[in-house]
Order: C-alpha cells, then structure tokens, then sequence
C-alpha cells in the first residue's frame, strides 16, 4: 500500500474515531454552540431595538441589525466550537491513548489530521444550525447569488479549518484539558472585540486599528459582503491571508509539538 494511500485510510479511521466521540458525548459540543445561538437571541431580542436604531441611522427596524449580526455570529459559533478541538486532543495526548497509536503501525499524521477534519466538519454543522435559528428570526440573503453562496461556505470552512489547527496546538501545548480550554479562550474573546456586534467606526479611535485588523473582523465583514452585497474592500484578501496564515502557523506548531519525542 502506497504512503498516500496509507495516510488516507488511517485519517479515515481517525476522523471516523472523533466523530463518534462527539456523537456519544454531545454535551461539550452543545454548551459551545448555545453561547452564540443565546448570543444572538440576546443582542436581537435586548438590544436589537438600540443597535438597529444606531446602525440604520435611526430609522431602521430590527430586521437590519439581524442582517448585520448574523454572519457575525456564524464566525464566532466556528471559534467556540473549536474549543471543543483543543480539550478533545489534550485529553488524547493526558489519557495514553497516543503513545499506543505511537506503537502501531498506522500513519504518524492521521491523528491529528481526523481531529482536524471532524472539527471543520462540527464547525460547518454548527454553522448550519445557526444559521437556521437566524432565518428563524428573520435573516434573509434575498440578493446573493449562487457563486457567493458557494464563496460564503468555502470562507467558512477555510476559517474553520484556520482556527481548527490553532486549536490543535493549543490542546497538544497544554498539560490537562481544563487548561486546554482556558487557553483556548481568545477564540471566543476576539468575535467580542470585532465588528461582530456594532461596526468598527462606532469604536473608540485608539481601538479601530485592534478591532479592524484582527482575524475575525476581515472574515465577518467579507461574509456579510458575499450574503448581504455590502462593500468588501481589502476585507476579502486580508480574510484570506489571516486563514493561510493562520493555518500554515497552527500545523506547524502542531506538528512540531507531535513529532517530538513524549516524556
């Protein structure tokens, strides 16, 4: 059997591994979907009146703002999601069950690559059912055509797949689970201080540049582009360069932390 081949059947195996674990343990991946869907409901339902009056000008109704937050909201379900990545691969690496998968004959890399592509594919089904309760309540994308939907997705999965590796290297760096997910926090915390919620020019001066060039305020505001036909500008590259970026750091980290030899 050839390498390629070799690979390709053990991240099979190892992506169908994952998925069972979170199919038998859902309650992780429940409490890390609920805080954006609650989110949502929150902000349109609260303050939705406030934040559509201040976005639209004062005249708008709350059904702008929904436009407005839910693709915000999309990114930022993928980031809690990917917490769940890094808890799942430190408790691989604290519970032994790697340095058996070490002993066997099976691809070095198809761990790491199942982990990876199960968690783009939770991100994605995540992403779906949130953007199900956004249509719920009112989310349109009446003027996107079928190419910026397709665009729409492939900018999801990319940043899935984006902050799926730093959160790979998060669980593989720290020592137990629970530090895992504390470390991991910044992916929940970033969607906060972006233009998820309200647009970059209603913050503070000294805060625009922080907000505006992070990696998740490009990607929200390239989404809302593609769903909504708002100008992109410079978002489009820049969200396309944070996940290259991102993805080319997380795996080699994650790699480099992998290959070495245990303690």
């Amino acid at each position: 059997m050839s390498t390629l081949s070799l690979a390709v059947r053990d991240s099979s195996t190892m992506l169908r591994r994952n998925l069972l674990h979170a199919r038998r343990y859902p309650s992780m991946t429940l409490n890390l979907l609920l805080t954006p869907v609650m989110l949502l409901l929150l902000f349109v339902y609260i303050f939705g009146d406030a934040m559509s009056a201040g976005i639209g000008g004062g005249g708008a109704d709350r059904s702008e703002y929904i436009a407005y937050l839910v693709p915000g909201i999309l990114l930022m379900t993928i980031g809690s999601t990917t917490i769940g990545t890094a808890v799942s691969v430190s408790m691989d690496m604290n519970e032994g069950i790697i340095a058996r998968f070490r002993t066997m004959a099976i691809h070095r890399g198809s761990v790491l690559i199942g982990h990876v592509i199960g968690s783009v594919l939770q991100c994605v089904a995540s992403g779906v059912l949130v953007g199900v309760v956004g249509v719920a309540i009112g989310f349109r994308s009446v003027d996107a055509t079928v190419l910026e939907w397709i665009a729409a997705v492939g900018l999801i999965a990319l940043f899935a797949l984006a902050l799926t590796w730093i959160a790979v290297g998060m669980g593989l760096s720290s020592p137990n689970p629970e530090a895992a997910s504390n470390n991991a926090m910044p992916l929940i915390f970033l969607p906060l201080i972006s233009s998820t919620f309200v647009p970059v020019d209603a913050m503070p001066g000294w805060f625009r540049p922080i907000a505006e060039y992070q990696p998740f305020t490009p990607a929200i505001e390239t989404l809302r582009g593609l769903l909504l036909g708002t100008e992109i500008g410079h978002n489009g590259w820049l969200a396309v360069a944070w996940c290259l970026g991102l993805t080319a750091l997380g795996y080699r980290w994650s790699k480099s932390l992998f290959d070495r030899d245990p303690k």
